[in-house]
């Protein structure tokens, strides 16, 4: 059995595209925790948290994450409207609801 266990692998290329289209509530479930994730950082610019590798590792070690794609994920955070509370809504067509997700 190998040593290195799967979830703590690096983040590669073939695992950001997913052909198959997710579930809307399955993409709302994964712009909402990758969100998280970048405001649990708090970085000082969260563009550079965006574009660095943090958002892409974090993708890889997400399971179900893993079956939305890493592109799409970033394009929903770099629409955030930023200040207060807010959560994407309503799949790949919808957008940034004020208030707190229906669910985590």
């Amino acid at each position: 059995m190998p040593e290195e266990r799967p979830f703590l692998t690096e983040a590669s290329p073939q695992g950001e595209d997913n052909a198959a289209a997710a579930p809307p509530a399955l993409f709302d479930l994964a712009v909402n925790r990758a969100w998280a994730a970048l405001r649990g950082l708090r970085p000082s610019d969260p563009a550079a948290a965006l574009a660095g590798g943090f958002l892409a590792g974090w993708h890889a070690r997400t399971r179900f994450a893993r079956r939305v794609p890493l592109d799409a994920v970033r394009a929903a955070i770099q629409q955030h409207p930023g200040g207060g509370e807010w959560h994407w809504a309503k799949g790949p067509d919808g957008g940034w609801k004020a208030g707190k997700a229906p669910f985590p």
